[in-house]
């Protein structure tokens, strides 16, 4: 093996550099005691905004090893055998997450979810409602785009009483709003009566905060 020998040569520090650098030291503290209390905040907004109705739960599915990279080839619809499944742990957090809406009083009107299977254990196992499937859900590849347009369609004329909760999956979340999600976990949208002009990630509503994944 080659070792490399780097020497650094110190210059002394200008009075203003000091400054400058105690600056960014005060400001890097500052952030670090923020930071946990604004996704405190962040959850906590999103819960009460779920409990008082009118509002849409995005939500990812459990865990299902590997985590990405889609799945296997012979992938099939119809045959649960030819897909990523959810596992134990995505088993677990599913059920916690049906533990956590029941906690915070949050009524489920509608619970919609992909048609692949781990997307479909994931809603069934919150047990929250009678689960539906619809392929708007799905990740959208066309050109056409007329998937997304669709699911914006859901997600603006929702109006409640209660939550609507939809079951999807990264990629599919992640064209519709630009945010990418964990495994289990919850976007929280309050939908607009309009949808906002192209250019917009999410035409369809305002995101109000992020529900990490359960520790089931």
């Amino acid at each position: 093996m080659v070792r490399q020998s780097l020497t650094v040569r110190f210059n002394p520090v200008r009075p203003h550099a000091r400054l400058i650098v105690t600056l960014a030291v005060w400001v890097l503290t500052v952030v670090l005691m923020v930071a946990p209390g604004l996704a405190g905040d962040d959850a906590s907004d999103a819960w009460a905004a779920l409990a008082r109705g009118g509002h849409v739960a995005l939500i990812r599915h459990g865990n299902a090893p590997p985590g990405s990279g889609g799945d296997p080839p012979g992938f099939r619809l119809d045959d649960c055998k030819t897909q990523r499944n959810l596992d134990d742990i995505g088993r677990a957090q599913a059920r916690a997450l049906g533990e956590a809406f029941r906690q915070h009083s949050v009524r489920v009107d509608r619970i919609v979810a992909s048609p692949v299977c781990r997307c479909m254990e994931t809603a069934q196992l919150m047990a929250v409602g009678s689960v539906e499937t619809s392929a708007v859900l799905l990740p959208d590849v066309s050109s056409t785009r007329v998937r997304l347009s669709e699911l914006e369609q859901m997600i603006s004329t929702w109006r409640g009483p209660g939550t609507l909760v939809l079951v999807s999956h990264g990629i599919a979340i992640a064209g519709l709003t630009g945010v990418t999600l964990q495994q289990a976990e919850t976007l929280v949208i309050q939908p607009t009566e309009e949808k906002r002009p192209a250019g917009y990630l999410l035409r369809a509503g305002n995101i109000v905060g992020r529900i990490a994944p359960p520790q089931p």
